[in-house]
C-alpha cells in the first residue's frame, strides 16, 4: 500500500488562502472552543507544554556545534487538536537573528501534519506565513469577546511585521473601530505603519510620538513590540474597560496585575515554564524576557498571586458568564504565548482549502513498506 502526502510551498499556501485573516480569526476561534472542552494535547505529561527547544551553548563544545546568539535556537511544537479539526501535527523551526544578514527570515518554519489514529503524514507545509497569520488571528479573537461595547479606539505598540497582521485580525472583530494610534521606537517606522495599513483597513492611523498616546484614552491595546525588553505600561494609562493584548513582552505593575483580569492563551502552559525553573525563578526574567507572562509567573514564584486563580481563554469561552466581561469598566490584561495547536488548526484549514483546489505536490514515503 503506498502512503502519500501533500507538500505545499509557499506560494501554494498563499493561494489556498493562507492569509485570509477573516477566515484564521475563525479558525483560532473555533480552536479555543475546542481547548476550552479540553479535546486537545500539547506535549510533556502536561499536556501543555509549549515545545521542546534546543539552547546553544555559550562556547563551541565542537569545531561545527553552533553557539548561543540571540534567538538562535531550534523548537518543535507538537500538538493535537480534536474537534472539527481532528489531526496531529507538529510546527518545527530554526531561528538566528543573524539570517537577516543572509536576505534570509529569522525563523525558518515548517509544519507537519500526520493522521492521528496511524500517524500517517497528511501534509508537509512551508509555515512562515501560517505562523505570522496565526499569531495576529489571536488578538482579534480576544478582542471579540472582552471587549467591551462600543469599543472605537485601537492602540498599536510596536509596528513590525506581526502588528501588521494583528491589526488586521483586529479590525475583522472590533466592528466600531473608528481611531488607530500607532507608536514604535523609531518614529519613521510608526509613519509608514500608519500610511500603508491605514490605506488597507480602511480606517485614519495616526502615529504618535509617546506610547503613553497609544495606551491612554484607548479601548483595546495591541503590544507587539519585538526585543527583549519589555515596553512598561503605566497603571495611570489604562482607560476603564480596556482591553490590552500582549503578543509581545509588556510590563505591568504588581498593582495592575492584582487589581485587573488577567487572562492567558493557556495558563497551563505558562505554568511549565515556571515548574522548568522551579529553582531558580528570577531567571524568568532572563530566559523568558520575550513572554508576556515572565513577571507574572515570577509574582507567582514568589508566593505573591495564586495560581489557582489564573484563567486561560479556552475557558473563558467555555464559561463567558463566570469568567467573561461583567461590566463596562473591567480591565483585562491577556498574554498570550503562542500554541502549537494555532499552528495545527490553521494548517489543517489551509490544508483542506488545497485539496479542494488541487494544490500542491503529492509526494510518497513508499510504494510499500520494507518492513511491516
Amino acid at each position: 500500500m503506498s502512503l502519500d502526502f501533500l507538500y505545499l510551498d509557499e506560494p501554494d499556501m498563499i493561494k489556498a488562502g493562507v492569509m485570509d485573516m477573516k477566515r484564521c480569526v475563525q479558525s483560532m476561534d473555533d480552536m479555543f472552543q475546542v481547548m476550552g472542552q479540553k479535546d486537545y494535547i500539547m506535549g510533556s505529561p502536561s499536556e501543555n507544554h509549549h515545545g521542546m527547544m534546543l539552547w546553544f551553548p555559550e562556547e563551541k563544545r565542537s569545531e561545527k556545534m553552533p553557539v548561543a546568539g540571540p534567538d538562535r535556537r531550534f523548537m518543535a511544537m507538537p500538538a493535537y487538536v480534536g474537534g472539527r479539526f481532528n489531526v496531529c501535527g507538529n510546527k518545527w523551526y530554526g531561528s538566528n537573528i543573524e539570517n537577516q544578514k543572509k536576505g534570509l527570515p529569522r525563523s525558518i518554519l515548517t509544519v507537519m501534519l500526520n493522521d492521528p489514529e496511524t500517524g500517517a503524514p497528511l501534509a508537509l507545509m512551508s509555515a512562515n506565513l501560517l505562523s505570522s497569520i496565526r499569531t495576529g488571528a489571536i488578538p482579534g479573537v480576544a478582542t471579540k469577546y472582552l471587549q467591551r461595547k462600543g469599543a472605537s479606539v485601537l492602540g498599536i505598540i510596536g509596528t513590525g511585521v506581526i502588528s501588521r497582521s494583528c491589526i488586521l485580525a483586529i479590525k475583522e472583530t472590533m466592528t466600531d473601530l473608528a481611531e488607530v494610534r500607532a507608536y514604535d521606537l523609531f518614529p519613521e517606522k510608526a509613519a509608514k505603519f500608519a500610511e500603508e495599513m491605514g490605506k488597507e483597513i480602511g480606517v485614519k492611523i495616526t502615529p504618535v510620538a509617546e506610547m503613553k498616546d497609544a495606551v491612554e484614552g484607548c479601548d483595546v491595546v495591541s503590544v507587539a513590540a519585538s526585543g527583549l525588553k519589555p515596553v512598561d505600561i503605566d497603571d495611570a494609562w489604562i482607560k476603564p474597560g480596556a482591553v490590552i493584548i500582549c503578543t509581545g513582552a509588556a510590563m505591568f505593575s504588581k498593582e495592575a496585575l492584582l487589581q485587573h483580569n488577567v487572562v492567558f492563551d493557556n495558563w497551563k502552559m505558562h505554568k511549565d515554564w515556571l515548574d522548568e525553573l522551579r529553582d531558580e525563578p528570577e531567571r524568568l526574567l532572563g530566559v523568558n524576557a520575550g513572554h508576556p507572562s515572565a513577571k507574572l509567573l515570577l509574582m507567582v514564584a514568589r508566593g505573591e498571586v495564586d495560581p489557582n486563580h489564573m484563567v486561560s481563554f479556552g475557558d473563558v469561552l467555555a464559561k463567558p458568564e463566570e469568567l467573561g466581561r461583567k461590566s463596562d469598566k473591567d480591565v483585562f490584561i491577556f498574554l498570550t504565548g503562542g500554541m502549537g495547536t494555532e499552528d495545527v488548526a490553521w494548517g489543517y484549514d489551509v490544508y483542506t482549502r488545497a485539496k479542494e483546489l488541487g494544490l500542491g505536490k503529492t509526494l510518497s514515503l513508499w510504494e510499500k513498506p520494507h518492513w511491516a
